[in-house]
């Protein structure tokens, strides 16, 4: 018999947290601007650094958020191949607000 209450508690403990931790992930989800995404796939991804961030998802949240407007930081992207999609996107999908994001070669 004791065996059983220790099985129920420990059950009972279970869903408890779990149920818990299922209303924190509601809660404390953090949206992320879906365009960092796509911009990142548009890099060459090398994630060499070379441009002075972490890797290439790193730039591309600095060209989203608009810390970074200088595309030419990529050192092995290439004009045609990577920054023109790049502009192009960014020209298409506007912030929030409908201001366009700045960057140039």
């Amino acid at each position: 018999m004791e065996i059983l209450w220790a099985v129920l508690i420990l059950l009972g403990l279970g869903l408890l947290l779990g149920l818990g931790l299922a209303i924190a992930a509601k809660i404390l989800h953090v949206k992320e601007d879906e365009r960092i995404e796509e911009v990142a796939k548009k890099l060459p991804n090398y994630n060499c650094g070379s441009c002075g961030y972490a890797g290439c998802k790193a730039m591309a949240e600095a060209i989203v958020t608009g810390k970074e407007e200088n595309l030419k930081k990529c050192k092995p992207g290439k004009e045609d191949a990577n920054f023109q999609p790049i502009i192009d996107y960014l020209d298409k999908h506007p912030n929030e607000d409908g201001s366009k994001v700045k960057v140039h070669l």
